[in-house]
């Protein structure tokens, strides 16, 4: 993560699509995740963005937004922002600030079991990364909630692209004489035909976990 900016405007500025017009002056096209909060400083919404800049102008729009969007922009006072380095980076901030949060035009995370998790599977030699929905009954590490299934996809697809871990079940993975079409399109390192050492593949773990739980300013 780099830096963070509080930008509250004065008192005397309305609230809604002009205080957010405002913001964006100071925002670039960096990843990062935004606040909205009320004139209170409570937090009404976290949201993640490609691009700051892009996202925030599309609150500052006077129309074409549905009626829960439409109010929550009509009690913003002020916004916060943390940029980030990867678009990756930013979604799990999103999910860990909506955890902690929960603001209420948010999707509320009444039930962790219902909602979709990442997950380290760790009693194999060679850790397993996929989705987990449900009680933690297997060893592992769990890294969620997330607010969809779509969020952890991506967020899936972008640690296999970084990190290269195994997705495919203990069956699969033992039957295996061959690399499969992850191995060739570089989204697994084929631990399964020895491609690579445990020890190696160990360490890709780490890093993957250091990610995972935000720590990942060094493997940038």
């Amino acid at each position: 993560m780099s830096r963070t900016e509080d930008i509250t405007p004065k008192p005397d500025v309305p609230r809604g699509h002009e205080v957010i017009r405002n913001y964006l002056k100071s925002l670039d096209n960096s990843p990062g995740v935004y606040r909205m909060l009320d004139a209170r400083g409570a937090v009404l919404y976290v949201g993640k963005a490609r691009s700051l800049r892009k996202r925030v102008s599309s609150y500052a729009k006077p129309t074409g937004h549905s009626p829960r969007i439409a109010r929550m922009i009509s009690e913003t006072a002020s916004m916060m922002f943390l940029t980030t380095r990867t678009e990756t980076e930013a979604l799990l901030l999103e999910q860990n600030l909506i955890k902690q949060l929960k603001p209420r035009y948010n999707v509320l995370l009444r039930d962790d079991k219902s909602f979709a998790e990442i997950m380290l599977r760790l009693e194999h030699p060679f850790p397993q990364i996929r989705k987990h929905r449900g009680a933690h009954k297997e060893k592992g590490a769990y890294y969620g909630p997330f607010a969809s299934a779509a969020a952890v996809n991506r967020t899936l697809n972008q640690l296999q692209k970084a990190f290269q871990l195994r997705d495919c079940a203990d069956s699969v993975f033992e039957s295996r004489t061959r690399p499969c079409l992850l191995y060739q399109i570089r989204r697994c390192s084929a631990p399964c035909v020895g491609r690579i050492s445990q020890a190696d593949y160990a360490a890709l773990v780490r890093d993957a976990e250091r990610f995972l739980q935000g720590r990942s300013t060094g493997l940038q």
